[in-house]
């Protein structure tokens, strides 16, 4: 097979702070596409512990596509992190104990806003926070130290606190092509044939290269 091993833990055996994040997953509510990496010299391996309040009872996901880059820091709040906001208070007093426990909120009492989704072929950078039920298109970028409360368009470009698009890599026509292309869905042969348009800023190879397939 041309390239690395996308089941190995580290695609290149000498930095070790880079893995391919779905060869440490171990929960059963987090997917992780191929070739995806977590950029980490504190301890990639740990990729999970920046996957907070994920609690299997509530039964959301977090889904990450293939060939993302992920920068230290990352963090995805999931749902758990909600609280009863239809209340006079919101203080968590059923999880304090001493007898508290009866006040406990239904699921339904409780803001859900469903899974986590990161396309395919997006690069976040460190420290970036992302809050629950976000959707994240294919082929975006997230500026370093955002925070994400809102969906994130395909091929844009977004950062800040609130995260805010910047602007658009692409036309919306390429954007469009990009989308129905799925380069990430090739099998490596493809791929490697193919990687000099992929890696070109000459945005018009990739029409061509692909015809000639």
């Amino acid at each position: 097979m041309i390239g690395p091993d996308p089941n190995q833990i580290y695609p290149n055996p000498n930095i070790k702070q880079v893995v391919y994040i779905k060869n440490v997953i171990t929960r059963p509510n987090i997917f992780v596409g191929d070739y995806t990496y977590y950029d980490d010299v504190n301890g990639a391996e740990n990729f999970e512990a920046h996957v907070t309040h994920h609690y299997e009872f509530l039964g959301d996901k977090l889904i990450i596509g293939k060939f993302c880059a992920i920068a230290k820091g990352i963090e995805f709040v999931m749902n758990g992190a909600n609280h009863r906001m239809n209340s006079v208070t919101t203080y968590p007093f059923n999880i304090m104990g001493g007898g508290w426990e009866r006040f406990t909120p239904t699921l339904d009492d409780l803001p859900f806003k469903g899974d986590t989704v990161v396309g395919n072929d997006v690069w976040i950078g460190q420290n970036v926070t992302v809050m629950p039920g976000i959707q994240i298109g294919d082929g975006a970028i997230i500026g370093a130290n955002s925070v994400v409360t809102k969906n994130i368009q395909p091929y844009s470009i977004a950062a800040g606190n609130p995260c805010r698009l910047i602007r658009m890599r692409f036309d919306g026509e390429l954007i469009q092509y990009l989308l129905d292309l799925r380069w990430w869905d090739w099998g490596p042969d493809k791929i490697f044939r193919n990687m000099e348009a992929l890696c070109s800023g000459d945005l018009g190879r990739i029409r061509k290269i692909v015809a000639d397939e």
